[in-house]
């Protein structure tokens, strides 16, 4: 079975929830409401459940930009009971293996979560259910798809039942490394959830994925982020411990596995690593080497990678730790 699943290309996914409005282009309907207060103006949009920058907004010189990023979305409830639990259960979105249950609530933001591994084209992608009341699985466990791996809940930050939700993510990993980078880098902030803690997971626009699947059932992840804008780029030393071409053979596209000096690494707004290419600069720490021209504080468009504005952009304190992971321990 894991040769079967290793050899396989085709995604097949299907939602985690009864819940299938996406399909319909019902946002509301699909995609749990976040609490807003911005200016004293109280409200409750539901497109801070979706993807990417839509969240806390902020007045700039070029108008109000989105400054929180969330990686995955956030499902509604279809089914409570008389008290308004949620009762939604959550399946797995394709085949694959358990990898980590985190069953103590203050151990993460994303309260109880589960991680499951699927491997397609030879890489492995780890999809992450959140703010689950109960989990039905353990690691080591096949995961089939469709098959029944916790119920919704509401567990985590800042969460209530009435915004009981499931956050779906799917992610690339960046390092296999990341305990050790965290010990040294985080030491007051413990680590409970080993290589599966969100900040080692870059997650990719799934509700576009699943709309781009109903069109091309046949449509691969790299292909799927090969329309992905590439919006800055670093360039990181030469290291034996780089990762991220060992796990994503295909991101260093073909023709460009041969070392020079340096590995230039391009990324999306996201975070999503989305190329390697090999360099002649020589750099002894990671340096910042292009970035989409922009007159609003690139803290604001990066997620706080990058910082500065126009000219002076440059990798953020957070931002050089984390392209210190790609590598570590060199």
């Amino acid at each position: 079975m894991t040769t079967q699943i290793a050899q396989s290309q085709v995604l097949d996914l299907v939602l985690p929830t009864d819940n299938d409005a996406l399909f319909s282009g019902d946002g509301p309907a699909f995609y749990q409401y976040v609490e807003r207060n911005y200016k004293g103006a109280k409200s409750t949009p539901w497109e801070g459940g979706q993807y990417g920058f839509v969240r806390d907004p902020t007045d700039t010189a070029g108008g109000i930009v989105y400054t929180r990023f969330h990686e995955g979305v956030d499902i509604r409830p279809l089914h409570r009971d008389p008290r308004g639990e949620p009762l939604d259960e959550v399946c797995a979105i394709a085949d694959g293996k358990v990898v980590h249950t985190n069953l103590v609530p203050g151990y993460s933001n994303y309260g109880k979560y589960v991680v499951i591994e699927h491997q397609w084209g030879g890489s492995s992608y780890y999809s992450l259910y959140g703010h689950l009341s109960s989990i039905a699985v353990q690691p080591g466990d096949v995961a089939k798809r469709g098959q029944r791996i916790a119920v919704m809940g509401y567990t985590g930050t800042g969460l209530n039942q009435e915004r009981a939700h499931l956050h779906l993510e799917l992610d690339l990993m960046f390092s296999r490394q990341f305990e050790a980078w965290h010990n040294a880098f985080f030491r007051n902030d413990p680590n409970h959830n080993g290589i599966y803690n969100g900040l080692n997971l870059a997650g990719l626009d799934i509700a576009r994925l699943y709309l781009a699947l109903h069109k091309n059932p046949s449509l691969t992840i790299p292909e799927f982020l090969s329309g992905e804008e590439i919006f800055y780029r670093v360039t990181l030393p030469k290291s034996h411990h780089f990762d991220l071409p060992r796990l994503y053979p295909w991101i260093l596209g073909a023709g460009k596995r041969n070392e020079k000096s340096s590995w230039e690494v391009s990324f999306a707004r996201s975070g999503v690593p989305l190329k390697i290419e090999p360099s002649d600069k020589r750099v002894t720490q990671p340096e910042l080497t292009y970035v989409k021209n922009s007159s609003i504080d690139y803290s604001y468009l990066t997620r706080d990678i990058v910082s500065g504005r126009g000219a002076n952009a440059q990798l953020s304190g957070y931002g050089r730790q984390l392209m210190r992971l790609l590598t570590y321990p060199d």
